[in-house]
This record gives C-alpha cells, structure tokens and sequence, in this order.
C-alpha cells in the first residue's frame, strides 16, 4: 500500500506553456504592485500572493527583486515595444516613420502613467543594483533609436549628428510632453490634440536633422 502511494505522490512536471503562464502571471502581479508601491515598497510576498502563487514559486522564476524588476523592464514598458516597431520604420519614409514611432511610445506611457508616476517619485532613493538595472534600461532604448537613426544617416536622409544624443532629444520631446499633460497636468490655453503635437514635434526634429542639398 506505501508502495501505491509513493508511486502515485511522484510530483507532475508543469508544460513549458504552464510554466510561462505562470512567469507571466507573476511579472503582471510585479508591475501593479511597483506601481501601487514603488520599488522600495512593494514585497516578493505580496507580489507572489497578487499573482496566485507561493513566494517560493516566484522565486523559481526570479531570484530576486532586483530581477523580477529587470524583467518588468525588459517586458512591460517601451523597450519591447520599440524593438517590435523598428523593423516595419525602416521601410517608411522618415517623417511617417517617427509620427509612427511618436505614437507608439506616448501609447505607452500613458499605459504605464502610474508605473512611472511612482519610479521617477523614488528612482533617486534606488538602491546602486537597481539604479545600475534601470541605467541599463535606458541605455539599451536609447541604443536602439540611435542604431535607426544610424542607419538613416547611412541611407543618405538624415544628416550626421551624434545618433545617440538624438535618440535622447527625440524622446525626451514627447517624455516632457506627457509630463507635462498626463503628471503635472498642465493644459496650455491653446489646447492641441495630441496628433497634432506628434506631427509638429517631429516636423521641429526633423528639419534639425534632415540632409539639405549640398551638404
């Protein structure tokens, strides 16, 4: 009868599609609670509880805070998006290709306005682990617009300029856009739709760097 039983308790091994459910199950849980709770405030254990699971589990899938945040970075902001979009604006004329790309990335923080909200209230207070994870972040979206504009410059449309500082003025226009409007809440009396600020901010961008004939 022991025998039975010992047969019968041998654990089952989870699908990998169960197992990725469960890694995603648990990265949601991870990004409502840094957004509730910031960083500093929000605990493996409540995170393990909101996703529907033990800490133990959520630790088979991360290792630690500070991981469970690089992936939250990695898979729930602009990053992955960006990576997903750039393929399809190389093929577009240049002006169609950033409005595109100045959609995507205020959809996104505007998704993601309380996440953000709460990271830029403590990101000074980080620990160096994390500061050092989140510098990461930024670096590699920064890299990633800059490796676009690189390749406008070879293909002749763009002018030479540091692709890299034009990464960061690119989206440090529509950053300071939502900040403005969605966190601080300013509303101009000359109130404009937000497609209307994509296109000029871009048309302001564009001619600082487009190629003029002769040059």
């Amino acid at each position: 009868m022991a025998t039975i039983s010992a047969q019968t308790a041998t654990p089952v091994r989870k699908s990998p599609a169960s197992r990725e459910a469960t890694r995603f199950r648990i990265l949601e849980a991870a990004l409502r609670m840094f957004s509730q709770k910031g960083y500093s405030g929000a605990t493996t254990r409540e995170m393990a509880r909101e996703a529907g699971v033990s800490e133990m589990t959520l630790f088979r899938h991360f290792p630690s805070k500070e991981a469970l945040f690089e992936a939250v970075l990695s898979t729930h902001t602009f990053l992955p998006a960006l990576k997903g979009i750039i393929p399809s604006l190389q093929t577009m004329p240049v002006d169609e290709a950033l409005v595109s790309l100045a959609r995507k990335y205020l959809e996104t923080l505007d998704a993601r306005r309380d996440f953000i909200k709460i990271m830029l209230s403590e990101c000074r207070f980080f620990p160096e682990k994390v500061h050092a994870i989140y510098h990461a972040f930024l670096s590699e979206i920064f890299s990633t617009l800059a490796a676009y504009f690189r390749e406008m410059q070879k293909k002749g449309v763009m002018r030479p300029f540091d692709p890299l500082l034009g990464a960061r003025a690119f989206l440090a226009m529509f950053f300071t856009y939502f900040l403005t409007t969605d966190i601080v809440m300013f509303q101009a009396r000359e109130h404009s739709s937000a497609d209307k600020v994509i296109h000029e901010y871009v048309g302001f961008f564009l001619r600082g760097t487009e190629k003029k004939l002769g040059e």
